[in-house]
Formats: C-alpha cells, structure tokens, sequence
C-alpha cells in the first residue's frame, strides 16, 4: 500500500471535489482519484500522464481544489514553492517524498508554522497533510546571474554550467546556418552561438518547461525557435548540433540518457554536419561516439570535463 492509499485509510479525506497532483513521478499511485489534474513541466512525464487519458498542464491553474498533492523533487526551494501554491489554491494539501528528496526538511519547517492534520511514514519517505493557509513568503523567485534569468528547479540555477562555459569557448567563431541546442536548458549555449552573424536558425530543445521559459526571457533573437519537447525524440536536419547532456534520471546516473543525445544528433545531422559537446570526465562516451561518426576527435577540456567535435554521422 501506498504512503497516500494508507494515508486515506487512516484519516485523509478522500475529495468529493477536484484534485490537482503536481509533480508525480509516472509510477505514482493516484489511489483511483477521479476528477484529477496532473502538473508536470518535464516532457517525457507529462506526455506519460496524457497518454494515460489525463489532463495534463505544465503550471498550476488558477483554479480551487478540494486536495493538492505536492511531490517533492530535488529542489528545496522548487518544492516550498510548489507546496506554497498548492496552499494558496486547496483545502487540504498533502506532501509527500523519499528523504533523499528532503521531505523530512519541508515537514519540520512546516510543523513550525501550522496544525499538520496527519502524516504517514513507509519506504524511506514521508507524506504529511495541512489544512490550506497563506504561505506566500515560501514562494520563489526568479534569479539573475550575469543577466541570465534562471528559476528554481532548472540545471545550473544560479550560476552558469562550467561545463557549457568551456564548451562556449572552444566553439569556432563562424559557427553557420541551422543549429539545435539539444538539452538546451535555459538557454546559455544558444545566446552566446548567436554572437555568430552567420547562423541563421537555433533551435533550443529542453524537456524542461520551467527551463524553456527562463531561455525566452535570455536568449531575446528572432532566429531562435523554442521547443518544449524530449530532445532524445527530435527531429530536423541541422548544420550543427550543440550540447551539454544530462546523465541523470531522478538521481540515478543514466549513461543511456547521454548515448540517445549523441544518436540523436548523428541523425539530424547533415552530411557535413558537425556535433560539439561536453561531457564528464567520468562518462564513457567515447566508443558509443565512433559508433555513430566517423570522425572523433577530442578538444583540450579540463579535469572535470572532456570536449568532442564529431563530424561524418554514420546513416544507421
């Protein structure tokens, strides 16, 4: 049984009314709610979700719910933000986590604050529920650094990637014609490659939508188009390809994850295409690399990154 089917076993009331879920993880247990919103920025999730026949948004909805469910991610800020909305717009929101997402950290905060109606405790998570209330000093907000706007929940928050920096600077100066930023986050790699007169077309690709909408305010070009999409899904065909690639599911570390960018962008590719990406020192990209172009070679990187520019995709 799940921590929220045991929770409306032991004293949760079950909505007559609305619920909003945000944040759900695709296994999470809706413990046959009806009537049912899902919240999910990231792509491949909420395309999960709608698949399913459920209404899917990207952003809480101005709306009223009877129960919000709030899962925590691995942003604190991104999390008391969200379970701060939720307060604003339910009666009753429920929390719930593993402790390696620090719920344990929300539930003390907010024991300080208000009446906690309940909570649950099972597989190394926790779920507790509040009545709602006025958190609005919780909310977060937007955050700029050296001009970029950047958001809580979004890679590099705060600061720009080191690995995107070194990438940036081992780019040729007269980068040409139709570029993808696959990953492309909130948007640091296209600003700069459009410092190139010759380019004509970026698309930035980012399954991120909270980091799509941070790109829209940094990256202000009439030749940049902005795809909310999963980039290990994309198609076009490109003079270039650039990326920084996530390695990471949730927090475990995906190699796979990275290897789908790098086929991806062999196949978008022109002929004369050419890909340039950063990667972890750590990450074994280099067979899969030759696998899917005939030409490798490694750039000076530094000692937490490694730098590729492959050209001649292999047509598989």
């Amino acid at each position: 049984m799940t921590r929220l089917a045991l929770a409306f076993a032991t004293g949760l009331p079950k909505p007559a009314g609305p619920t909003v879920v945000i944040y759900p993880n695709s296994q999470f247990d809706l413990v046959d709610l009806v009537n049912v919103q899902i919240v999910h920025p990231f792509h491949p999730i909420n395309r999960v979700w709608s698949d399913r026949n459920l209404k899917t948004t990207v952003m809480l909805p101005a709306a009223h719910y009877d129960l919000a469910v709030v899962c925590c991610t691995r942003s604190k800020k991104q999390t008391a933000d969200l379970i701060a909305q939720a307060a604003h717009c339910a009666d009753i929101v429920v929390v719930d986590g593993q402790k390696t997402d620090g719920v344990e950290s929300h539930y003390k905060a907010l024991r300080k604050q208000l009446d906690v109606n309940g909570t649950i405790t099972k597989a190394h998570g926790r779920l507790f529920w509040f009545a709602g209330t006025d958190l609005g000093h919780m909310r977060s907000k937007l955050q700029v650094v050296d001009g970029f706007t950047t958001q809580a929940g979004v890679f590099s928050v705060g600061s720009i990637d080191d690995g995107s920096e070194l990438l940036v600077q081992s780019l040729p100066k007269d980068m040409v014609g139709n570029i993808a930023d696959l990953g492309a986050g909130w948007g640091y790699l296209s600003s700069k490659i459009l410092g190139c007169e010759a380019v004509t077309n970026i698309d930035l690709v980012e399954a991120n939508h909270i980091a799509l909408e941070c790109a829209k305010l940094n990256v202000a070009d009439q030749r940049a188009n902005f795809h909310w999409a999963d980039a290990t899904q994309w198609v076009g065909c490109y003079d270039a390809v650039v990326m920084n690639p996530p390695f990471h599911t949730g927090r475990v570390g995906d190699i796979d994850l990275g290897r789908s960018f790098i086929a991806v962008a062999a196949r978008i590719l022109r002929s004369k295409g050419a890909l340039y990406m950063v990667a972890n020192r750590h990450l074994p990209y280099e067979i899969f690399l030759n696998q899917c172009f005939g030409k490798v070679v490694e750039q000076p990187g530094d000692a937490r990154f490694k730098l590729f520019h492959a050209t001649r995709p292999k047509r598989k």
